[in-house]
């Protein structure tokens, strides 16, 4: 028991997704030794077991399922092979990944939750499906499954059993949950989540894209940057990898280190890189040809710091990926980092914007400082080296007009205090942006300039915060990086009936253009630990 508690530490951190299982029993050994105790075998309408014959998941819900077997039914995950029982969960991971995943159209809206993107909003369509399942759940949660009619049915009877305490819920006690979960919701799901699609048919039947080999990654870091690097994926068995990356933020600070990667479903990336002594996960996308991989990579114990990637396979023909920053004023000097692969030439930014100096120039990065004349056209234009060119990569503009924080609202936590939960930072970046040509804001014309430099403060949301002193005890934000750290977790004396450091605070940009200040504002709840924190919230 005290060796399977450690894989599921492991499992619960999300290492197993990044690391290859050493061969042992086949799969279908390993299910039948571990599961056809309690899940019978059905022959019709596909060979399989109860339960798990008609539903389909990503990586992380089969993670969940079968730490789930584990903590309630005491799965033991052996092996006669003498695989351990993280290596049996890892290769069951990966068979049920494979042959019941989703396919990449049916992942697609909700893979910010697979990327850990946790201050994003989603807005169910259905009210009564925003009251049944996503009042406590991610809409993510239940749209990365599909399951059969019958599948859905069980999930109603299994959850409203095992959680019996929803139906007196604050604000649950208006509803009959069993009859309006079988009658309403059922039909709802089975319609939109089916367990046959022709998105799954077709995957199934596609050619797989191959993914080993160079790829040129570029991004972004809220709080740190734009990022670019050069990473090389090594076959290390079937659809593993081993995993170099070189990589530098546009400040020149190094991120760089080794690492391993396993694809799941013919598209699922998961990646586990040690960079510069700090676990890295990776959750990219690929393609279907496999000339791509998009995502983000994130630190293990703080998935709130991370980096949105865009990868590209080097394939040989000159290619400009990516700029920045990605805007200049007109009339102004800048200095532009530009990557892609096979670079070669003078750089052309178009008519009004000269290059003052090439800083320094190899085939994958360029550094130049250009300047705009004060009559350069603005908009975004496409930016040339040699034969590559990069459509929209840069922006001139006149002024800015307003400032936007992102994200709108963010949750923090508090934490430490010697307890299992660390502090949850949240991390702000200021958009600036452009009236159109109607001169004024909020409509059609608006023009996206890009993340500027601001200065960063918080204050009370409303009278109540201010009134509680939230400012002062909630924690402290960074006023050059936008990153707010809440304070520590457990009562505090000093408080207004000694309760802990919770908060409701205005998060204040102020970016100066010019001779003027201009200010923008986001919301920032600062909130207790979270204790239950599995990959799909």
């Amino acid at each position: 028991m005290q060796k399977m508690n450690c894989a599921l530490a492991a499992l619960a951190l999300g290492c197993a997704l990044a690391c290859p299982a050493p061969q042992a029993s086949t799969p279908e050994e390993l299910i039948h030794l571990n599961c056809a105790g309690c899940h019978l075998p059905v022959e019709k309408p596909d060979a399989g077991l109860t339960r798990m014959q008609q539903q389909r998941k990503t990586p992380e819900g089969w993670q969940m399922t079968l730490t789930r077997m584990h903590v309630l039914h005491k799965s033991p995950f052996t092996d006669p092979d003498g695989a351990s029982p993280e290596d049996v969960m890892r290769t069951l991971v990966k068979y049920f990944a494979d042959t019941k995943g989703l396919a990449p159209a049916e992942s697609a809206r909700y893979r910010y939750s697979l990327e850990q993107r946790h201050n994003t909003i989603d807005v169910p369509e259905d009210p009564e499906y925003a009251v049944m399942c996503a009042r406590c759940h991610a809409e993510s949660r239940v749209g990365l499954q599909r399951r059969s009619e019958a599948e859905w049915r069980d999930l109603v009877h299994f959850h409203l059993a095992q959680f019996p305490t929803s139906e007196y819920s604050a604000g649950g006690r208006d509803r009959d949950w069993l009859g309006t979960g079988l009658d309403t919701i059922v039909p709802l799901l089975s319609k939109t989540y089916p367990y046959e699609t022709a998105e799954w048919s077709d995957w199934q039947k596609a050619t797989k894209p191959a993914l080993e080999g160079r790829w040129r990654l570029a991004g972004h870091m809220p709080g740190k940057g734009d990022f670019d690097a050069l990473m090389t994926a090594t076959a290390d068995g079937a659809d593993n990898f081993r995993i170099d990356l070189q990589g530098q933020f546009a400040d020149g600070e190094d991120l760089s280190g080794t690492g391993s990667a396993i694809v799941y479903t013919g598209y699922e990336w998961r990646a586990s890189i040690d960079a510069n002594g700090v676990a890295y996960k990776q959750v990219l996308a690929a393609t279907e040809d496999g000339a791509q991989l998009e995502g983000r990579m994130f630190q293990r114990e703080r998935e709130e710091f991370g980096v949105d990637i865009e990868a590209w396979k080097i394939s040989g023909k000159p290619q400009l990926l990516a700029l920045a920053p990605a805007h200049l004023r007109q009339g102004g000097t800048q200095t532009l980092v530009l990557a892609g692969a096979g670079l070669a030439g003078k750089p052309d930014f178009g008519k009004g914007i000269r290059v003052d100096e090439v800083v320094s120039s190899d085939a994958e990065r360029m550094v130049v400082t250009v300047s705009a004349e004060a009559g350069a056209a603005t908009g975004p234009r496409a930016v040339r080296v040699g034969n590559a060119t990069l459509g929209n990569a840069l922006t001139v503009y006149t002024q800015i007009d307003r400032i936007e924080v992102t994200p709108a609202y963010a949750v923090g936590r508090v934490g430490g205090s010697e307890g299992s939960q660390d502090k949850v930072r949240a991390t702000f970046e200021a958009i600036a942006l452009a009236n159109g040509a109607d001169g004024e804001p909020g409509t059609a014309d608006d023009m996206r300039i890009g993340v500027v430099a601001a200065e960063w403060a918080v204050a009370p949301w409303d009278e109540k915060a201010a009134s509680d002193n939230d400012v002062k005890f909630a924690g402290v934000m960074d006023k050059d990086s936008g990153v707010f750290t809440p304070a520590a977790a457990g009562p505090n004396p000093a408080r207004k009936y000694q309760t802990n450091n919770a908060g409701n605070l205005k998060v204040v940009a102020s970016v100066q253009d010019g001779e003027r200040t201009l200010q923008g504002e986001g919301h920032l709840l600062v909130t207790v630990q979270r204790w239950n924190n599995p990959p799909i919230r």
